[in-house]
């Protein structure tokens, strides 16, 4: 694919919108070059010549016009695969939603991503909810929910290596989802021009196993980090034990 050759694709549904474009690609780029190579090549073909009077088409010819007319058919062809992949990609990407496994909320600010991860109970709006700024870590092979909003002017949530754009609206929160395919650290950008400092919120997405991501998420929670804070020692080891059977939970979904 023309565009896995440059960015990798590291969701289930990078490859689907790869293939759309490929296919858009040979449908438009093949015609389009057959019909350049044409056009330059009758004017060289019919220029101006002494002593050679120029003929006067009226453009309603039919040895002329049929030429036009037979390309009508594999271009409205064309036409019809295009739409009808795109509606199944566009279904499938932003109208089906599967149901997930996890839910990360992606908050857009100037010049700024936060994101909220679950914690061990792997339930968004608790205390042990993980907040990140500019990084986003997920597990892979995990359906993921992403909650979207943005807190001053439209933003756009772009990650390359999923094929995922998706608009930001101040007022609006919406729901997108992703399952990532490989283990690695990729960009997030915002892909709408969002003010002065637009091109200084550039994040990073960490996708990981699920035992790194399980031992992620028990270095990060405030559970964890509170039972290791000074003047907690009586409470760390009950707190410790039940992050570890929260993380063994986590881990086996």
């Amino acid at each position: 694919m023309i565009i896995n050759s440059l960015i990798p694709a590291a969701s289930t549904y990078a490859g689907d919108i790869d293939q759309l474009f490929d296919v858009i690609m040979l449908l438009v780029g093949i015609p389009f070059l057959i019909s350049s190579y044409l056009f330059f090549a009758f004017i060289f073909k019919f220029k101006k010549k002494e002593g050679v009077p120029a003929m006067y088409i009226t453009g309603t010819e039919h040895k002329y016009m049929k030429w036009i007319h037979r390309a009508h058919i594999p271009i409205l062809t064309f036409d019809v695969i295009i739409v009808v992949m795109a509606v199944n990609v566009w279904y499938d990407i932003k109208q089906d939603l599967p149901e997930a496994n996890s839910t990360v909320k992606v908050i857009a600010q100037q010049w700024a991503w936060t994101f909220v991860h679950p914690g061990p109970d792997n339930v968004l709006d608790t205390a042990d909810d993980i907040v990140t700024i500019n990084e986003l870590h997920v597990s892979k092979d995990r359906l993921y929910h992403y909650k979207l909003e943005a807190l001053d002017v439209l933003h756009n949530f772009s990650v390359p290596v999923f094929r995922l754009k998706q608009d930001a609206i101040p007022g609006r929160v919406i729901t997108g989802w992703f399952e990532p395919t490989m283990t690695g650290e990729f960009d997030i950008q915002c892909a709408e021009i969002c003010g002065i400092g637009h091109g200084l919120m550039p994040a990073r997405i960490h996708i990981e196993s699920a035992s790194q991501h399980a031992a992620w998420v028990a270095e990060n929670s405030p559970l964890a980090v509170a039972a290791l804070s000074p003047g907690n020692t009586i409470n760390t080891i009950n707190t410790i034990n039940t992050v570890e059977t929260k993380i063994e939970e986590f881990a086996a979904r």
